[in-house]
């Protein structure tokens, strides 16, 4: 009979350390369901990691522009999307009471974005990442701040006006996001030569100014912004009918709402106090940095309705 209580006792030991294992493994790198639950601890875990470290890290791209990039100074980010970022650091220093909180910058890059976010590395990504469904299994997006579709950059004598003239051509985007998907999808019926992923959005633009590629797909803001760099802009069109649309929102961990509403009640005052259009005006209408080349990207219908009805929703 002793031996038996022994096996069991054991057993039952056994049983709750692999299930302690589990639960430590989970908690790593949650994605959805309970482990994402997990990942909130009682809603307000980012918070709570701000608080206790004194900083607030903020994931940020080097050349979405004009959202999220480097301009004249390699460790300042400047941007659209990071005025939005500093207006929630504005607002959880009002929430913590914590008037000399620390920012830390990390760079992220269109494939690690996600995880350095749901690992607890990234506490916010600002920057052009599109909310669809796939991403909200492993991450949540705030209210949405501009919407974009999907276009070609071109030199204006390619003879490309549309994706019905890609046939045999290169085309190159940018790994990791969601025109990547969408061009590797449709190559084959599209009759496209060759699908090029390049590390980041300058890197696409790099492989078209040299001739490695005809076409360039990506967000057409984004696209404007590569433009802009470029030593002659006239020399390059945006051109075709987008075959997908999105709305770009910041990335939080999944299931902290104490945190997301912090985010999401930051980003409505700016809509709702009406300085958005000053932002707006700022980035996408005026001359910006590092050239001074004004994007001219007046504000669309479909952004008007994002400033007017925020919500957190893919379309």
């Amino acid at each position: 009979m002793l031996s038996n209580k022994r096996t069991v006792t054991s057993l039952l030991c056994a049983s709750a350390l692999m299930l302690g294992l589990s639960a430590c493994s989970d908690n790593k790198a949650p994605a959805s369901g309970d482990a994402a639950s997990g990942s909130a601890s009682s809603s307000s875990g980012t918070l709570d990691k701000i608080k206790q470290s004194g900083t607030i890290v903020l994931g940020y791209r080097d050349s979405s522009i004009p959202f999220s990039y480097i301009a004249d100074n390699p460790q300042q980010p400047v941007g659209y999307a990071h005025d939005l970022q500093l207006k929630v650091v504005e607002a959880v220093k009002q929430k913590l009471n914590l008037p000399d909180l620390k920012i830390r910058y990390n760079l992220v890059t269109s494939q690690n974005r996600i995880p350095l976010v749901s690992n607890g590395t990234v506490d916010i990504e600002c920057g052009s990442t599109t909310n669809n469904k796939e991403r909200q299994q492993q991450v949540d997006f705030s209210v949405g701040y501009f919407e974009v579709g999907g276009r070609l950059l071109t030199s204006k004598d390619s003879g490309i006006n549309d994706y019905s003239d890609l046939k045999g051509k290169k085309v190159v985007t940018t790994a990791g996001t969601t025109s990547e998907r969408w061009l590797r999808q449709h190559a084959t019926e599209l009759g496209v030569g060759e699908v090029i992923s390049a590390k980041d959005h300058a890197e696409s633009f790099l492989m078209l100014q040299n001739g490695r590629a005809a076409a360039f797909m990506m967000d057409d803001i984004l696209l404007a912004g590569e433009k802009s760099k470029a030593k002659n802009p006239d020399q390059w069109v945006i051109v075709g009918t987008a075959p997908i649309k999105e709305i770009y929102g910041c990335m939080l961990r999944k299931g902290d709402t104490g945190f997301k509403q912090v985010v999401d009640d930051a980003i409505k005052a700016t809509f709702a106090s009406g300085e958005i259009n000053q932002m707006y005006t700022k980035w996408f209408e005026s001359p910006i940095p590092p050239k001074g080349i004004n994007l001219n990207f007046p504000m669309s219908d479909e952004v008007k309705a994002l400033i007017a009805n925020p919500h957190d929703r893919d379309q």
